[in-house]
């Protein structure tokens, strides 16, 4: 399947059926912590980017080959950003129609300032926006967005969908080391939080391969912080343990790279997906996902993750270069070695003219 994938072990719905109903990084933002890897180019059009027709089949197709039991939310999350499909709202109607399934959405929450935006949501029992900062400048620093996708726009978009919404609002914090994880930053976002009201707030940690290299999650001590600035509703949501679901599957190759593509998994996560779905066959079907060309291997700080050869994640030596303020350091640097230079050519002089001095003395 194209569209449709898992279900997966959610940190935050249990076994989800996935519907992806936008091509892989097409978004609005480019989170320096992002799984998928880097978003380029960025975009914000909303359009029919996949025909709603073969995704609905799709669903229809899964949905008749699982278990009543096997599933416990069908979800909608893009590998990227899914209210960029512009019929997003016509395909939560439909699937409702299919499955007395709970419907969540995971969004950013940016395009909720598009009153049609709002509107199209209503229809699920659960929506799952954004915050990760509280200021224009940290949100700047961590969710990098598209120029029209502003920061004012984000907040008064949720308020407003929380005024409208009579669903589930539970708003995601991903914290990253030094960034949104001190007092300040935490105090922001809870200021943030009090406009949008939700009715719970997930803290989560960047435990998949992050975009950039330099991306950590916070100590101890940051995330302590946060659920004592964050509030009563507050809580941190650990990384799920549970069964990636490849029953049904015609081609197992295709089916964890539908997984990867949208969920990078762990190498011992795929190994053992693999061994319940092929039992003694797990460095064959490692081979065949290999040879496929499809897939690639990611390391981040020494742990290795599959994801879609299609994600782009830089070298550790170019993100670098995308450290908050390493433009101004490395600036300032500069400067530093430049007026080093010249008090040394200076002294150089100086010394030159007190010889001369001397040998016409």
């Amino acid at each position: 399947m194209k569209y449709v994938f898992g279900p997966v072990p959610s940190r935050r719905l249990g076994q989800s059926l996935g519907i992806d109903p936008i091509p892989l990084k097409t978004c609005n933002w480019n989170c320096v912590y992002c799984q998928l890897g880097r978003t380029i180019p960025l975009t914000n059009q909303r359009r029919a980017y996949i025909p709603t027709a073969d995704i609905l089949l799709e669903a229809r197709q899964a949905l008749k080959s699982r278990t009543h039991r096997a599933i416990d939310w069908v979800t909608f999350v893009g590998s990227g950003e899914p209210t960029l499909h512009s019929e997003l709202g016509w395909l939560i109607r439909q699937i409702k129609v299919l499955t007395d399934k709970p419907i969540a959405v995971i969004t950013n929450g940016s395009l909720l300032h598009i009153p049609d935006v709002r509107r199209e949501l209503l229809a699920a029992d659960a929506v799952l926006p954004t915050i990760d900062a509280g200021t224009v400048e940290l949100y700047r620093k961590i969710n990098r967005p598209h120029s029209q996708a502003t920061f004012t726009r984000l907040v008064a978009g949720l308020a407003a969908f929380r005024a409208e919404y009579r669903g589930k609002l539970w708003v995601e914090v991903m914290l990253v080391r030094g960034l949104n994880d001190t007092t300040k930053a935490l105090e922001d976002i809870a200021k943030v939080l009090q406009k949008i009201k939700p009715d719970a707030v997930h803290i989560s940690l960047p435990t998949r391969p992050p975009a950039e290299t330099w991306v950590q999650p916070p100590d101890q001590a940051g995330l302590s912080r946060a659920v004592s600035i964050l509030g009563n509703i507050a809580e941190v949501v650990h990384p799920a343990e549970g069964v990636f679901d490849l029953d049904g599957c015609q081609d197992v190759v295709d089916a964890i790279i539908g997984i990867i593509t949208r969920h990078p998994m762990l190498q011992d996560e795929l190994e053992r997906t693999l061994e319940r779905w092929s039992p003694g066959q797990v460095k064959e079907a490692l081979k065949d996902l290999e040879a496929s060309g499809k897939a690639q291997v990611v390391n981040r700080n020494g742990v290795n993750f599959w994801s879609a050869a299609l994600s782009r994640y830089p070298a550790n030596a170019q993100s670098q270069r995308t450290i908050p303020g390493s433009r101004q350091k490395q600036g300032k640097a500069n400067q530093n070695k430049k007026s080093k230079v010249i008090l040394e050519q200076i002294n150089e002089r100086s010394k030159l003219v007190e010889i001369i001095e001397n040998d016409n003395s």
